[in-house]
């Protein structure tokens, strides 16, 4: 393949299966499951509903993968779902999902960047802007990590994962083991209303939102050693590894706790800590805590930066910008996403960003459903290595969820998604404006395959 215009180097197809589920499990699991299992347990007020909530959320999540591992194998480039909207829908389908998916991604870094600084402030000497200063460093000493190289990348997001990994797989494993079970009668809410169809979407909806990341692999999809094999065992892979973590963890809370106690209670983990570990419980949380969001921030910040490198090469980002070092890291790529992580936190803007966003990650994985379903009729004979388990059904039911999911945020965050909606309008205006005089009729990504 051509170079991009720009480029020094190449991307370095050296990614394995252990990247992959590593990327999938750090860009998944962040502070959310700490959170969200409360408002699970509120809305699903029984034992066996809230355990059956988690388990569903874990399928839906891998009929999701069966789907788009296809789209990855299919079309090996890297730049996550952006690369599917351009090639079935066209260049402007391609600008709304690039950019949002972009700016989403970074003000996601600045966000958990805050989360973890927010934590690490208690232990360093408290004065006024500690906790942006903090969230900064982490910020430029991650972009300086990924600078490197991407072998480099693979060894830091392979080593925080596995501490992240031995840290929320060992705190429900004390639970169970050291932690006294809730009485029988705490299995329900005692006080609890009749269960609504309304409550069970927003279950679904923070259950869904917890599973959320499932796609990090696709981002990296031609640098990956075998793309038909390593995208779909590294994403079932990343998945299942989740979804083995989240039973853990939801199971601990309600065993400890009662399913009252986990609803009466916005972060029912520290609880448990407290239970178990006493006055030292608060501590290992935030450790846990600290961890969990440093080992999403690295994928993160890795990711955001393939979506405009990949864009570069269609005219839909300057091409100056898809600059790649020896080592295959889009450098040009990497610092503007950075820099845009440390704006977003600067400002403070990055809750506004994501909360407007959520309306784009929700279009963004219908359309990736959709077109599924489009090169399966518009190109039936095109060689696919890998096709997607129990297709149309399976990919049928994510495209239905996707769209009651988006649906259901309409409904319950009318004033953001109207925003989103808006912007959404006047998309097309900025993309004429701001495309290049010259796109690429062909995708540009040169490739080295490393040994």
């Amino acid at each position: 393949m051509s170079a991009t215009p720009g480029s020094k180097g190449r991307l370095l197809q050296v990614l394995g299966i252990w990247f992959g589920v590593a990327v999938i499990i750090g860009n998944t699991i962040g502070a959310g499951i700490m959170r969200t299992p409360s408002e699970v347990a509120r809305q699903l007020p029984t034992t066996s509903g809230y355990l059956l909530a988690w388990l569903l959320g874990g399928v839906y999540a891998a009929l999701g993968v069966a789907a788009l591992a296809e789209l990855g194998v299919l079309m090996p480039r890297s730049g996550g779902q952006y690369v599917f909207a351009r090639h079935v829908f066209g260049p402007f389908a391609g600008f709304v999902v690039g950019w949002s998916d972009w700016v989403s991604s970074c003000a996601s870094a600045a966000a958990v960047s805050m989360v973890v600084a927010e934590y690490a402030s208690v232990f360093v000497r408290p004065t006024p802007g500690v906790v942006p200063a903090l969230a900064l460093a982490i910020v430029l000493v991650f972009t300086g990590l990924l600078w490197r190289g991407v072998k480099s990348s693979e060894l830091t997001v392979q080593t925080l994962t596995m501490i992240k990994v031995i840290a929320l797989v060992g705190l429900p494993l004390v639970a169970f083991a050291m932690g006294d079970r809730a009485p029988e009668a705490s299995t329900t809410i005692a006080s609890a209303g009749a269960l609504t169809v309304g409550g069970v979407v927003l279950a679904m909806q923070a259950v869904i939102y917890s599973y959320d990341g499932w796609t990090g692999v696709l981002y990296f999809s031609a640098e990956v050693k075998d793309p038909a094999r390593d995208i779909p065992r590294s994403m079932f892979g990343g998945v299942a590894a989740v979804f083995v973590i989240y039973m853990l963890l939801v199971g601990s809370f309600v065993y400890v706790l009662g399913i009252g106690g986990v609803a009466a209670d916005t972060f029912p983990a520290a609880r448990i800590a407290g239970v178990i570990f006493g006055e030292t419980g608060g501590t290992i949380l935030r450790i846990i805590v600290i961890v969990t969001g440093l080992s999403a921030v690295a994928p993160i910040i890795m990711m955001a930066s393939r979506v405009p490198y990949a864009m570069a090469g269609d005219g839909l980002f300057p091409r100056r910008a898809a600059v790649v070092n020896a080592g295959g890291t889009p450098t040009g790529t990497l610092a503007a996403s950075s820099l845009l992580a440390v704006g977003f936190i600067v400002t403070g803007t990055f809750s506004q960003v994501i909360a407007i966003a959520a309306f784009f990650f929700v279009l963004q994985y219908v359309m990736s459903f959709s077109a599924l379903f489009v090169l399966r009729r518009r190109e039936p004979d095109r060689p696919r290595p890998y096709r997607a388990i129990g297709y149309p059904v399976t990919t049928a039911i994510s495209w239905l969820g996707g769209v009651a999911f988006l649906v259901g945020a309409i409904v319950q965050d009318q004033r953001n998604s109207v925003i989103a909606i808006a912007i959404l309008a006047a998309c097309y205006p900025v993309y004429r404006v701001l495309r290049l005089p010259r796109t690429a009729e062909q995708p540009v990504e040169r490739v080295h395959r490393g040994g």
